[in-house]
């Protein structure tokens, strides 16, 4: 089954988004599972990009499951960084240190 990309969804994604404390850093398949749509990291994803449009969001804190940064989000990482968020590498964020428990 497809989903389907309503305003209520994109504000559930965000609203979850929204909740990631500051110095933590969540995954898109994580997000996607606390709205019950085990599958749908990729669309949490979709929502995030244009995620300018509703307001104003902590996306910077959501990364892939391995942690990496959104290869696009030029300044994502200086926005970690300043919430004293921890690194593996340049492009990687420590998910052991880092991962927001909810």
């Amino acid at each position: 089954m497809c989903a389907v990309l309503t305003e209520s969804l994109i504000y559930e994604i965000l609203s979850v988004v929204e909740e990631i404390p500051e110095g933590k850093v969540a995954s898109y398949g994580q997000i996607a599972k606390l709205i019950g749509r085990d599958k749908n990291a990729r669309l949490v994803g979709k929502v995030l990009g244009m995620s300018e449009y509703y307001g104003t969001y902590p996306c910077h804190r959501v990364v892939n499951q391995a942690g990496r940064l959104a290869p696009c989000f030029h300044d994502q990482r200086e926005l970690l960084l300043g919430e004293k968020v921890e690194f593996l590498d340049d492009t990687h964020v420590d998910m052991k240190k880092c991962r927001w428990d909810c």
